[in-house]
């Protein structure tokens, strides 16, 4: 992998990962376009862990208070009643069905749901998802003439059902072309959570569930061959340094925009997809390791 490749590859894995468009559908494309060589699950692998980084750090001060909530809440019954110790336990609920599901259709995964025809079908059907909830959201927050604003739910109001939800959302991402971001902000939207609250549960859930996908992988990957070490870790620079910056600017973004710009970039991209693959310009197994 030459140093070009791997700034490109990073700044796509950086720009794409949070945003609702699907990280695993742009990183395959471009290499597909490119015409470049599988880079490898190992430089996938870290390159996440680079992004997942950014979120530790940007949202540093709700992981520490939540982490040592919920310690103290195993010893100190009094804290099980506390905000920060609840969301805790939520976020290891919202991981179970990523996990279950991920182990389950590992081969199917790997697999049947790499084709390109599929992928641009999750894009449009998801765009059309995130296009309702975001329709939804500005309804209730905007009232009308014959009705008055309604009040959408906090993370304070999140339970074990939502938290739930949340996860089977967040696990369909394991469809490229989904979107982890995308799935679970929408999934928030329709349970009647504000823009800022299902963002911001999208991106604690994540966690610990790309961490862990990208340390196992980052294990086998490093077990199996030789890694470019240099262009990799360069390239998760890049992911983290513009990952953090997409963070900030999205978190800004949604207390004042509609996620409308995201569902028009979706349904777009995909019948795109669905023209190139249909007129033989790209395989539908283009690029397929590279997501």
């Amino acid at each position: 992998m030459s140093w070009f490749e791997s700034f490109i590859l990073g700044l796509v894995q950086g720009l794409t990962e949070f945003l609702p468009i699907s990280s695993s559908a742009h990183l395959r494309l471009t290499a597909a376009f490119a015409g470049w060589e599988d880079p490898g699950a190992a430089f996938t692998a870290i390159t996440q862990i680079g992004t997942e980084a950014a979120v530790l750090i940007y949202f540093r001060k709700d992981i520490a208070r939540i982490v040592s909530a919920w310690f103290r809440s195993l010893v100190d019954k009094s804290m099980r009643s506390d905000h920060d110790a609840k969301m805790g336990w939520l976020v290891i609920v919202g991981s179970i069905p990523i996990g279950v599901l991920g182990v389950t259709f590992k081969d199917q995964i790997e697999g049947p749901f790499r084709d390109l025809r599929l992928t641009a079908t999750t894009l449009v059907v998801m765009g059309i998802v995130l296009g309702v909830a975001d329709r939804l959201a500005a309804r209730d927050e905007a009232g009308g003439r014959h009705r008055a604003v309604r009040e959408r739910k906090s993370l304070r109001e999140l339970g074990v059902r939502d938290g739930l939800i949340y996860g089977v959302c967040q696990a369909m991402a394991l469809i490229p072309g989904v979107s982890r971001s995308g799935a679970t902000i929408s999934g928030g939207l329709l349970m009647g959570y504000t823009r800022e609250a299902a963002a911001r549960y999208s991106f604690l859930l994540a966690i610990p569930a790309v961490l862990a996908s990208g340390v196992f992988e980052l294990k086998d990957a490093t077990e199996g061959g030789h890694v470019s070490w240099g262009p990799t870790i360069f390239a998760t620079v890049i992911a983290f340094g513009v990952g953090y910056a997409v963070i900030a600017w999205f978190m800004k973004f949604i207390t004042t925009k509609s996620f409308m710009p995201f569902v028009i970039y979706r349904i777009a991209l995909g019948i795109l997809l669905f023209v190139l693959v249909g007129a033989d310009v790209l395989s539908p197994h283009a690029g397929e390791s590279a997501g």
